[in-house]
């Protein structure tokens, strides 16, 4: 599993947010880089997820992919606080590096 932490995904994708009873902001893996995640982390965690280290901007902090059945991809939940120090919101387009862990 050595070589699983030196993967790095990069991406660029829309922040959107889903419209539940707890709303949160995603963006969403496209499926290239969803593929690259299963091939290299075919074991995920509970629920599918898998733990991740996430870069958007200056901003860097752990979280966890979560699948998404819809876009048979991965979502990157952002939550309020990086999204406020980034100067980020709903519809924007953002750059991200994905590292697994």
């Amino acid at each position: 599993m050595a070589d699983t932490v030196e993967l790095v995904v990069r991406f660029s994708g829309s922040l959107w947010e889903y419209q539940g009873e707890a709303p949160w902001v995603f963006v969403t893996l496209p499926p290239d880089a969803a593929e690259q995640i299963r091939h290299r982390v075919p074991h995920p965690g509970g629920f599918g997820t898998i733990k991740v280290e996430v870069e958007i901007g200056e901003s860097r902090w752990r979280t966890s992919l979560f699948p998404d059945k819809a876009s048979d991809s991965f979502l990157v939940p952002v939550k309020r606080e990086i999204r406020t120090r980034e100067g980020l919101g709903v519809g924007d387009v953002v750059r991200v590096a994905v590292r697994p862990r």
